[in-house]
């Protein structure tokens, strides 16, 4: 077994990893926390933020999760590299189609398997060693995102080699899964509801997590396990009762101050940050799939 090309790989895995994590917590606080602090403080979920020693825990604990995700995706490098890994290739055959369908199911199918693993560590007997670092975090920062136990940290770095291994799928898309991945999981972190609302007060889209969804399960364990979607929760009775109330509040205070000066920049930049997430996540694809193409033709 060639050892150096284990350990580069291991170190590919936790450069990219860690960019994608660093990138990603850091600009949303960032954003959100510093510069747009003023003009998004009516969308403010809690009225306190957490303190920076928090924070520097939750980075510390996630560079060891980062560390646990690298090691367990060795898996599949290892895989590949013994022949044993087709799903790449098969799907390369299967061309754009089955590319954009497969991240799609990528997405759905990670958000079911979040939220039954979730849900069994929230077990008493299960908690404390699997659980209870991230529920440290009562009030979450973007830092949040991977601050996990040993224990969870593998369970959630075990999904991509499992899909991989039963679901052809190209690495680029994997790739676009995992970005996708840390910028729901920050978001939900992020302490500011930045999911825009209907008239009436409820979520524009609402099968979609909002951050006031994944805030008030840190804030009353035993409520919203989902991370992508709303209708496990909604379908197992687990989401919870004042779900839509608590987002109204979020959503309806920044509206009752709209003429004020700074909520009405905050909810034209609400509605920017809103367009622009929702392009990349359109747009991302789309580049990936030209990028792909251009590299096969040069081969």
């Amino acid at each position: 077994m060639d050892f150096a090309a284990f350990a580069s790989q291991w170190l590919m895995n936790v450069q990219t990893d860690l960019t994608r994590y660093v990138v990603f917590a850091v600009s949303v606080w960032l954003i959100l926390w510093v510069v747009l602090a003023r003009p998004l403080a009516s969308r403010k979920i809690r009225p306190e933020s957490p303190r920076p020693k928090q924070m520097l825990i939750e980075f510390a604990i996630s560079l060891r999760s980062i560390a646990i995700f690298s090691t367990i995706a060795l898996l599949t490098f290892a895989l590949e590299r013994f022949g044993l890994l087709p799903g790449p290739a098969i799907a390369a055959q299967w061309g754009t189609p089955w590319a954009f369908a497969s991240l799609a199911l990528m997405i759905v199918a990670h958000d079911a398997y979040f939220y039954w693993t979730h849900r069994l560590i929230h077990n008493p007997r299960l908690f404390r060693a699997f659980h209870r670092r991230h529920h440290k975090s009562n009030n979450p920062s973007p830092f949040t995102a991977y601050s996990f136990d040993i224990g969870e940290a593998a369970i959630n770095g075990f999904f991509v080699p499992l899909w991989m291994i039963v679901v052809p799928t190209q690495w680029w898309v994997v790739g676009l899964f995992m970005l996708h991945q840390i910028v729901r999981n920050t978001l939900g972190h992020s302490g500011y509801e930045i999911f825009p609302a209907r008239r009436n007060g409820r979520p524009l889209i609402d099968f979609l997590t909002s951050t006031t969804h994944h805030d008030l399960h840190h804030a009353q364990a035993g409520y919203n396990y989902g991370l992508y979607f709303t209708w496990w929760d909604r379908l197992m009775g687990t989401e919870h009762p004042e779900y839509h109330a608590r987002f109204e509040a979020a959503t309806r205070s920044s509206a009752q101050q709209s003429n004020s000066r700074p909520a009405k920049l905050g909810e034209r930049l609400i509605a920017k940050i809103y367009v622009l997430i929702a392009s990349c996540i359109v747009l991302s694809p789309l580049v990936m799939v030209t990028l792909n193409q251009a590299a096969q033709i040069i081969a």
